[in-house]
């Protein structure tokens, strides 16, 4: 199985600049929350934004409604 690319908490130029080295994502997660965490998968790439690693919320955002 093909790992899956993940982006968190991109916005703007941050996330053009992402793109030029991975690629498009294949999923796009606003915020680092349980809904997003339920997606990663063993071998899945993950690719924090500046800082938001650490800005884990316990309250979820439904991104799928924005797309």
């Amino acid at each position: 199985v093909k790992p899956c690319i993940h982006f968190v908490g991109f916005k703007g130029n941050e996330y053009n600049s992402a793109i030029k080295i991975w690629g498009n994502p294949d999923f796009y997660h606003r915020v680092h929350d349980r809904r997003a965490q339920a997606e990663f998968m063993k071998n899945d790439i993950v690719i924090f934004a500046n800082g938001t690693e650490n800005k884990f919320t316990p309250y979820t955002f439904d991104d799928s409604r924005v797309f």
